[in-house]
Protein backbone atom coordinates (compact mmCIF):
# COMPACT_ATOMS: atom_id res chain seq x y z
CA UNK A 1 0.00 0.00 0.00
CA UNK A 2 1.44 3.22 -0.94
CA UNK A 3 1.51 5.52 1.97
CA UNK A 4 2.30 9.28 0.06
CA UNK A 5 0.56 11.93 1.41
CA UNK A 6 -1.26 9.79 4.03
CA UNK A 7 0.22 11.70 7.32
CA UNK A 8 -3.41 11.92 8.64
CA UNK A 9 -4.57 8.47 8.13
CA UNK A 10 -5.30 6.33 11.41
CA UNK A 11 -6.39 2.70 11.97
CA UNK A 12 -8.36 1.74 14.96
CA UNK A 13 -8.56 -2.11 15.83
CA UNK A 14 -11.62 -3.35 17.42
CA UNK A 15 -10.61 -6.14 20.25
CA UNK A 16 -13.14 -5.95 22.98
CA UNK A 17 -15.45 -8.46 21.56
CA UNK A 18 -16.13 -11.57 24.50
CA UNK A 19 -15.81 -14.27 21.71
CA UNK A 20 -18.74 -16.37 23.46
CA UNK A 21 -19.48 -18.26 20.04
CA UNK A 22 -15.72 -19.88 19.85
CA UNK A 23 -15.11 -19.76 23.60
CA UNK A 24 -15.03 -23.81 23.50
CA UNK A 25 -12.40 -23.73 21.01
CA UNK A 26 -10.23 -21.10 22.22
CA UNK A 27 -10.78 -23.12 25.65
CA UNK A 28 -9.27 -26.32 23.86
CA UNK A 29 -6.50 -24.56 22.11
CA UNK A 30 -5.36 -21.89 25.08
CA UNK A 31 -6.64 -24.24 28.38
CA UNK A 32 -8.20 -20.73 28.75
CA UNK A 33 -10.84 -17.95 29.05
CA UNK A 34 -9.77 -15.94 26.63
CA UNK A 35 -11.33 -14.48 24.19
CA UNK A 36 -10.72 -15.76 20.31
CA UNK A 37 -8.86 -12.34 19.02
CA UNK A 38 -6.19 -13.38 21.99
CA UNK A 39 -6.21 -16.62 20.81
CA UNK A 40 -3.45 -18.45 18.56
CA UNK A 41 -5.60 -20.09 15.95
CA UNK A 42 -3.74 -19.95 12.86
CA UNK A 43 -0.25 -20.34 12.03
CA UNK A 44 0.45 -19.93 15.78
CA UNK A 45 -0.37 -16.39 15.75
CA UNK A 46 -3.07 -14.45 17.63
CA UNK A 47 -5.58 -13.03 16.04
CA UNK A 48 -5.13 -9.42 17.46
CA UNK A 49 -1.28 -10.02 16.33
CA UNK A 50 -2.26 -11.17 12.43
CA UNK A 51 -4.65 -8.08 12.46
CA UNK A 52 -2.04 -5.94 14.05
CA UNK A 53 0.46 -7.11 11.45
CA UNK A 54 -1.73 -6.75 8.73
CA UNK A 55 -2.82 -2.91 9.07
CA UNK A 56 0.13 -2.10 9.83
CA UNK A 57 1.80 -2.85 6.00
CA UNK A 58 -0.75 0.14 5.59
CA UNK A 59 -0.85 2.61 8.41
CA UNK A 60 1.75 4.21 10.22
CA UNK A 61 2.03 2.01 13.69
CA UNK A 62 2.06 5.42 15.37
CA UNK A 63 -1.26 6.26 14.30
CA UNK A 64 -2.68 3.08 15.30
CA UNK A 65 -5.37 2.65 18.25
CA UNK A 66 -6.41 -0.51 19.81
CA UNK A 67 -10.01 -0.67 21.80
CA UNK A 68 -9.70 -3.64 24.51
CA UNK A 69 -11.78 -4.34 27.06
CA UNK A 70 -10.48 -4.13 31.05
CA UNK A 71 -11.40 -7.63 32.03
CA UNK A 72 -9.26 -8.88 29.18
CA UNK A 73 -6.49 -7.05 30.85
CA UNK A 74 -4.36 -10.80 31.25
CA UNK A 75 -4.50 -11.14 27.84
CA UNK A 76 -3.78 -7.88 25.40
CA UNK A 77 -1.09 -6.57 28.03
CA UNK A 78 1.53 -9.08 27.08
CA UNK A 79 0.18 -8.87 23.35
CA UNK A 80 0.56 -5.04 23.40
CA UNK A 81 3.36 -4.36 25.98
CA UNK A 82 5.37 -2.17 23.45
CA UNK A 83 2.27 0.09 22.64
CA UNK A 84 2.21 3.36 24.26
CA UNK A 85 -0.35 3.88 27.07
CA UNK A 86 -2.75 6.77 24.91
CA UNK A 87 -3.01 4.40 21.79
CA UNK A 88 -4.66 1.71 24.23
CA UNK A 89 -8.52 2.48 24.85
CA UNK A 90 -9.26 0.57 27.75
CA UNK A 91 -13.50 0.25 28.16
CA UNK A 92 -14.53 -0.82 31.81
CA UNK A 93 -16.86 -2.87 30.02
CA UNK A 94 -18.38 -4.11 27.12
CA UNK A 95 -21.32 -2.05 25.60
CA UNK A 96 -21.20 -2.90 21.84
CA UNK A 97 -19.60 -1.85 18.91
CA UNK A 98 -21.15 1.65 19.24
CA UNK A 99 -19.63 3.09 21.97
CA UNK A 100 -16.03 1.57 21.01
CA UNK A 101 -16.04 3.20 17.59
CA UNK A 102 -17.75 6.46 18.93
CA UNK A 103 -14.93 6.20 22.46
CA UNK A 104 -12.31 6.49 19.32
CA UNK A 105 -13.79 9.00 16.82
CA UNK A 106 -13.62 11.75 19.91
CA UNK A 107 -10.35 10.19 20.76
CA UNK A 108 -9.35 10.76 16.98
CA UNK A 109 -11.06 14.07 17.03
CA UNK A 110 -8.97 15.66 19.86
CA UNK A 111 -5.84 14.11 18.57
CA UNK A 112 -6.23 15.21 14.46
CA UNK A 113 -8.83 17.26 13.60
CA UNK A 114 -8.35 16.08 10.23
CA UNK A 115 -8.18 12.67 10.78
CA UNK A 116 -9.27 9.69 8.37
CA UNK A 117 -10.40 6.59 10.05
CA UNK A 118 -10.12 3.45 9.50
CA UNK A 119 -12.55 0.62 11.55
CA UNK A 120 -10.86 -3.04 11.37
CA UNK A 121 -12.27 -6.70 13.42
CA UNK A 122 -9.95 -7.88 14.90
CA UNK A 123 -11.16 -11.72 14.09
CA UNK A 124 -11.05 -11.40 10.16
CA UNK A 125 -9.20 -13.77 7.38
CA UNK A 126 -7.92 -12.71 3.91
CA UNK A 127 -6.40 -15.19 1.34
CA UNK A 128 -5.42 -12.53 -0.51
CA UNK A 129 -4.16 -9.66 1.75
CA UNK A 130 -2.33 -7.78 -0.84
CA UNK A 131 -5.58 -7.32 -2.67
CA UNK A 132 -7.35 -6.58 0.73
CA UNK A 133 -4.79 -3.86 1.63
CA UNK A 134 -4.87 -1.86 -2.26
CA UNK A 135 -9.04 -2.01 -1.82
CA UNK A 136 -7.94 -0.21 1.67
CA UNK A 137 -6.04 2.46 0.48
CA UNK A 138 -8.56 2.79 -2.26
CA UNK A 139 -11.12 3.06 0.05
CA UNK A 140 -8.85 5.45 2.06
CA UNK A 141 -8.72 7.51 -1.16
CA UNK A 142 -12.01 7.81 -1.43
CA UNK A 143 -13.09 8.32 1.69
CA UNK A 144 -10.66 11.73 1.75
CA UNK A 145 -12.59 12.66 -2.12
CA UNK A 146 -16.27 12.75 -0.57
CA UNK A 147 -17.84 13.52 2.69
CA UNK A 148 -19.42 10.03 3.33
CA UNK A 149 -17.98 6.95 5.10
CA UNK A 150 -16.93 4.18 3.14
CA UNK A 151 -17.35 1.16 3.87
CA UNK A 152 -15.57 -2.36 2.29
CA UNK A 153 -17.69 -5.16 1.37
CA UNK A 154 -16.16 -8.73 -0.09
CA UNK A 155 -17.76 -10.81 -2.82
CA UNK A 156 -20.57 -13.36 -1.97
CA UNK A 157 -19.33 -16.74 -2.39
CA UNK A 158 -22.59 -18.04 -0.71
CA UNK A 159 -26.41 -17.12 0.66
CA UNK A 160 -24.76 -16.23 4.00
CA UNK A 161 -27.51 -16.29 7.13
CA UNK A 162 -25.28 -14.85 9.38
CA UNK A 163 -22.87 -12.05 7.68
CA UNK A 164 -24.22 -8.53 6.71
CA UNK A 165 -24.81 -7.89 3.30
CA UNK A 166 -24.56 -4.69 1.49
CA UNK A 167 -27.11 -3.67 -1.39
CA UNK A 168 -25.63 -0.70 -3.60
CA UNK A 169 -26.75 1.36 -6.19
CA UNK A 170 -25.88 4.22 -8.57
CA UNK A 171 -22.11 5.12 -8.35
CA UNK A 172 -20.28 7.60 -6.49
CA UNK A 173 -17.28 7.89 -8.56
CA UNK A 174 -16.37 6.11 -11.71
CA UNK A 175 -12.40 6.91 -10.74
CA UNK A 176 -12.46 4.96 -7.17
CA UNK A 177 -14.99 2.57 -8.02
CA UNK A 178 -17.09 3.36 -4.96
CA UNK A 179 -21.17 2.93 -5.09
CA UNK A 180 -24.22 4.03 -2.93
CA UNK A 181 -25.32 1.98 -0.39
CA UNK A 182 -29.01 1.22 -1.38
CA UNK A 183 -29.52 -1.05 1.84
CA UNK A 184 -28.12 -2.70 4.49
CA UNK A 185 -29.10 -6.57 5.39
CA UNK A 186 -27.97 -7.56 9.08
CA UNK A 187 -28.16 -11.40 9.58
CA UNK A 188 -30.94 -12.30 6.83
CA UNK A 189 -33.23 -15.32 6.74
CA UNK A 190 -31.68 -18.00 4.55
CA UNK A 191 -34.85 -16.74 2.26
CA UNK A 192 -33.78 -13.03 1.89
CA UNK A 193 -29.73 -14.38 1.30
CA UNK A 194 -30.59 -16.40 -1.38
CA UNK A 195 -32.28 -13.73 -2.97
CA UNK A 196 -29.24 -11.29 -1.65
CA UNK A 197 -26.98 -13.74 -3.82
CA UNK A 198 -28.77 -13.95 -6.67
CA UNK A 199 -29.04 -9.62 -6.67
CA UNK A 200 -25.12 -9.60 -6.90
CA UNK A 201 -25.07 -8.24 -3.38
CA UNK A 202 -22.02 -8.50 -1.04
CA UNK A 203 -21.24 -9.20 2.09
CA UNK A 204 -20.27 -6.47 4.66
CA UNK A 205 -16.27 -7.04 6.70
CA UNK A 206 -17.43 -4.29 8.68
CA UNK A 207 -13.96 -2.55 7.69
CA UNK A 208 -15.09 1.00 6.85
CA UNK A 209 -13.30 4.54 6.29
CA UNK A 210 -14.13 8.02 6.52
CA UNK A 211 -13.63 11.44 7.79
CA UNK A 212 -13.77 11.70 11.51
CA UNK A 213 -16.19 14.24 11.46
CA UNK A 214 -18.58 12.36 8.49
CA UNK A 215 -18.40 9.48 11.10
CA UNK A 216 -19.63 11.19 13.88
CA UNK A 217 -22.59 13.34 11.55
CA UNK A 218 -23.79 9.84 11.20
CA UNK A 219 -23.80 8.42 14.42
CA UNK A 220 -25.46 12.05 15.99
CA UNK A 221 -27.94 11.13 13.50
CA UNK A 222 -28.51 7.38 14.43
CA UNK A 223 -27.46 7.61 18.64
CA UNK A 224 -27.83 11.37 19.88
CA UNK A 225 -28.54 10.78 23.33
CA UNK A 226 -25.40 8.65 23.47
CA UNK A 227 -23.46 11.13 20.76
CA UNK A 228 -24.54 13.93 23.23
CA UNK A 229 -22.88 11.95 26.42
CA UNK A 230 -19.43 11.17 24.92
CA UNK A 231 -19.32 14.56 23.62
CA UNK A 232 -20.21 16.24 26.88
CA UNK A 233 -17.53 14.12 28.74
CA UNK A 234 -14.37 15.08 25.70
CA UNK A 235 -15.39 18.65 27.01
CA UNK A 236 -12.82 18.11 29.74
CA UNK A 237 -9.46 17.18 29.95
CA UNK A 238 -9.58 14.63 32.96
CA UNK A 239 -12.14 12.02 31.28
CA UNK A 240 -11.06 8.49 33.06
CA UNK A 241 -13.87 9.03 35.80
CA UNK A 242 -16.48 10.21 33.76
CA UNK A 243 -16.28 7.32 31.22
CA UNK A 244 -16.40 4.80 34.13
CA UNK A 245 -19.87 6.58 34.86
CA UNK A 246 -21.02 6.55 31.37
CA UNK A 247 -20.12 2.78 30.67
CA UNK A 248 -22.42 2.21 34.06
CA UNK A 249 -25.24 3.64 32.51
CA UNK A 250 -24.98 2.90 28.88
CA UNK A 251 -27.17 0.20 27.18
CA UNK A 252 -25.72 -2.34 24.40
CA UNK A 253 -25.60 -0.66 21.18
CA UNK A 254 -24.66 -2.57 17.85
CA UNK A 255 -22.69 -0.04 15.28
CA UNK A 256 -24.27 -2.18 12.58
CA UNK A 257 -27.88 -2.29 13.60
CA UNK A 258 -28.43 1.23 15.13
CA UNK A 259 -25.86 3.51 12.54
CA UNK A 260 -25.62 1.56 9.49
CA UNK A 261 -29.11 0.52 8.85
CA UNK A 262 -29.72 4.28 10.50
CA UNK A 263 -31.29 7.34 8.65
CA UNK A 264 -27.89 8.29 6.82
CA UNK A 265 -27.45 4.73 5.75
CA UNK A 266 -27.90 6.18 1.75
CA UNK A 267 -25.09 8.70 2.26
CA UNK A 268 -22.94 6.20 2.41
CA UNK A 269 -20.57 4.54 0.04
CA UNK A 270 -19.40 0.75 -0.69
CA UNK A 271 -16.33 -0.21 -2.53
CA UNK A 272 -16.35 -4.18 -3.05
CA UNK A 273 -13.27 -5.47 -2.69
CA UNK A 274 -14.37 -8.41 -4.99
CA UNK A 275 -13.01 -11.96 -3.98
CA UNK A 276 -9.98 -11.58 -1.35
CA UNK A 277 -10.87 -14.51 0.13
CA UNK A 278 -12.74 -13.30 3.28
CA UNK A 279 -13.89 -15.25 6.52
CA UNK A 280 -15.25 -13.51 10.00
CA UNK A 281 -13.64 -16.15 12.12
CA UNK A 282 -16.46 -15.70 14.89
CA UNK A 283 -17.85 -19.22 14.54
CA UNK A 284 -15.65 -22.42 14.93
CA UNK A 285 -17.05 -24.00 11.80
CA UNK A 286 -15.57 -21.05 9.59
CA UNK A 287 -12.28 -21.28 11.51
CA UNK A 288 -11.82 -24.76 10.68
CA UNK A 289 -12.49 -24.39 7.28
CA UNK A 290 -9.91 -21.48 6.86
CA UNK A 291 -7.53 -24.29 9.05
CA UNK A 292 -7.91 -26.84 6.38
CA UNK A 293 -7.82 -24.68 3.37
CA UNK A 294 -4.76 -22.39 4.50
CA UNK A 295 -2.92 -25.66 5.18
CA UNK A 296 -1.53 -24.20 8.36
CA UNK A 297 -1.92 -27.84 9.83
CA UNK A 298 -3.16 -26.66 13.39
CA UNK A 299 -2.77 -29.51 15.44
CA UNK A 300 -6.00 -28.59 17.38
CA UNK A 301 -8.41 -29.61 13.82
CA UNK A 302 -7.40 -33.48 15.20
CA UNK A 303 -9.13 -32.86 18.13
CA UNK A 304 -12.25 -30.39 17.07
CA UNK A 305 -13.01 -31.55 13.58
CA UNK A 306 -15.00 -34.50 14.58
CA UNK A 307 -17.26 -32.09 16.71
CA UNK A 308 -18.36 -29.76 13.44
CA UNK A 309 -20.62 -30.26 10.78
CA UNK A 310 -18.94 -28.67 7.83
CA UNK A 311 -20.32 -25.03 6.80
CA UNK A 312 -22.38 -24.96 3.59
CA UNK A 313 -21.11 -23.37 0.91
Amino acid sequence: MHRANNSHRWAVILAGGDGVRLRSLTRLISGDERPKQFCPLLGGRTLLTRTKQRVARGVSENKTLFVVLNSHEPFYSKELRNVPEHRILVQPSNRGTLPAILWSLMELRARDSEALAGFFPSDHHYAQEDRFLAGIDLAFQAAQSYPSIVLLGAAAKHAACDYGWIEAEAHLSEKNGVLRVKRFWEKPSSHVAEELLDRGCIWNTFVMMGRVQAFLDVVRSAAPEMYDAFDEIWRFPSRANSIQALYERLERADFSRLVLSGPQADKLGVFSLGDVGWTDLGDPRRVLKVAATAGAGESWTRLWGQQIVPEAS
